[in-house]
């Protein structure tokens, strides 16, 4: 798998902030229930980054012990990074659709008594980051180690058997 790139992950921010602040637009023109997450998403988005640092700490430990009494279940590891991007990119959906809400709220700031709404997205928008920051992270937990000996292939570095990693901080792609 390759690493998430950060320029994909600001551009779907900002693709999802301008479609935040046109649905709230929209639906505030035809009073409608401005599209904003409940507080209770927080709990659920709560949940989620726990288990993916659970996870991302185990697969951590693993890489960095220096006896490895068992081998780590490559499975799992696949798994880890896998939850680790899908919180990383549930982040960034949550965090640029809630900045558009925000946005669109802050023009009518000093019109309404109640900013129940505002707070809640500002909320959410928070929560999004942190599962952004947290896929990020644990993505660099499930990093292959770098190897001791550089005798892999033909002597050059970067150049192993098919199927291993290129070099240090990589992930394992058979290039099938």
């Amino acid at each position: 798998m390759k690493p998430i790139s950060p320029g994909r992950l600001l551009l779907i921010g900002v693709a999802l902030t301008v479609a935040g602040w046109s649905a709230t637009v929209v639906t505030t023109r035809y009073s409608l229930a401005t599209p904003v997450l409940p507080v209770t998403a927080l709990a659920t988005m709560a949940v989620i980054v726990v288990i993916t640092l659970i996870l991302g700490i185990r697969v951590l430990r693993w890489r960095n012990s220096t006896k490895r009494k068992k081998a780590l279940d490559p499975i799992l590891a696949a798994r880890t990074l896998v939850l680790a991007q899908a919180c990383a990119y549930a982040g960034t959906v949550l965090l640029g659709w809630h900045v558009g809400i925000f946005l669109d709220q802050l023009r009518i700031w000093n019109l309404r008594s109640d900013q129940g709404i505002t707070w809640v997205a500002i909320a959410v928008a928070g929560g999004g980051l942190v599962m952004i920051v947290v896929g990020l992270l644990v993505e660099r937990f499930c990093r292959i180690p770098p190897e001791d000996t550089d005798a892999a292939g033909d002597g050059k570095p970067g150049h192993g058997v098919r199927g291993e990693a290129a070099g240090e901080g990589e992930y394992a792609y058979r290039g099938d």
